[in-house]
């Protein structure tokens, strides 16, 4: 990566007792951009945040926020970070405004800043109201207008649209798009959601039981995660031996037939041929490999 580096750790590890969690784990996050760390419950990610943010202590010296190492620099690069680990930190019996305010008293910043902040995660019409009351996507926008409080360069968000509905989750990513490209800010977010990551980051990495898979930009994870074509006709087995005789590689499911994809193009032949031949298709459609299913592809190779 060309590009200066807003976080990096070098072969980070780290125990809880007898069990390695992170192993030898080399982040690299370039500034200005959204990066997502991917990876299932329990596969590290939280605990590589909580190292991040110094609430759980690396002895050896491999982690670096803004080029400074974070031993030595603690107290400089953490005023410099905003951060949402699990659940946001809100007082449900004050308005957003005045958890804001409340805030604004602990850190001794300026008040200003609650008008703008609050337009800015688009809670400004529902600021007066208790924040006990706020829908999960509202109060997630609310911890995160919290964390932006000190103007951080970068902000680490662990699973913010975790729980969330539809609506919630694209409010979540247009406020952190809208935070990288209008703000400049750094965003590392954590989550299991390949298909929200793919929608709303620049870079990614991917983790599981405590290493990191693969690291890249979401160009280059696509180039990994190749799509394929999935297939439903009336008759499964028959279909892929035709296609299999047609020099097509194909792996059979229970109801469906799986094809590499190359290109439209090529979609539209293997539905004509099927057609010609008498099968009713039912369906024919580009997908992506899931989480699961990239894990696996990725480690075989």
């Amino acid at each position: 990566m060309d590009q200066p580096l807003e976080i990096e750790t070098r072969q980070l590890s780290y125990w809880f007792g007898t069990q390695k969690v992170l192993d030898n784990v080399s982040l690299q996050v370039p500034k200005g951009c959204i990066y997502g760390f991917l990876g299932p419950n329990g596969a590290g990610k939280t605990t590589a945040i909580k190292i991040l943010l110094n609430l759980l202590y690396s002895s050896s010296e491999n982690v670096f926020v803004f080029g400074e190492e974070l031993n030595h620099s603690r107290i400089s690069i953490l005023s410099r970070i905003g951060s949402l680990v699990e659940q946001p930190a809100i007082y449900p019996h004050l308005s957003g405004r005045e958890n804001l305010i409340n805030r604004c008293i602990l850190l001794q910043t300026d008040r200003k800043r609650v008008n703008e902040l609050l337009r800015l995660v688009d809670l400004d019409t529902q600021a007066d109201k208790k924040a006990g009351n706020y829908s999960l996507g509202m109060k997630q926008r609310l911890g995160i207008a919290l964390a932006l409080l000190p103007d951080p360069q970068l902000l680490i968000l662990d699973e913010p649209t975790n729980g969330l509905d539809p609506n919630g989750i694209m409010e979540i990513r247009q406020l952190l798009q809208k935070l990288s490209r209008e703000e400049g800010k750094t965003v590392f977010v954590s989550s299991h959601l390949l298909a929200e990551v793919e929608k709303m980051a620049t870079h990614v990495g991917i983790i599981n039981h405590g290493k990191l898979l693969f690291q890249g930009s979401i160009a280059e994870l696509q180039r990994a995660n190749n799509s394929l074509i999935s297939l439903q006709v009336n008759d499964t087995v028959s279909a892929a031996n035709l296609l299999l005789r047609n020099g097509y590689q194909v792996d059979v499911e229970v109801d469906s037939i799986c094809l590499p994809y190359s290109s439209h193009e090529e979609m539209g032949s293997i539905n004509s041929l099927l057609i010609s031949k008498g099968y009713t298709v039912y369906s024919l459609s580009q997908t992506r490999k899931n989480l699961e299913q990239l894990f696996m592809n990725i480690t075989q190779n």
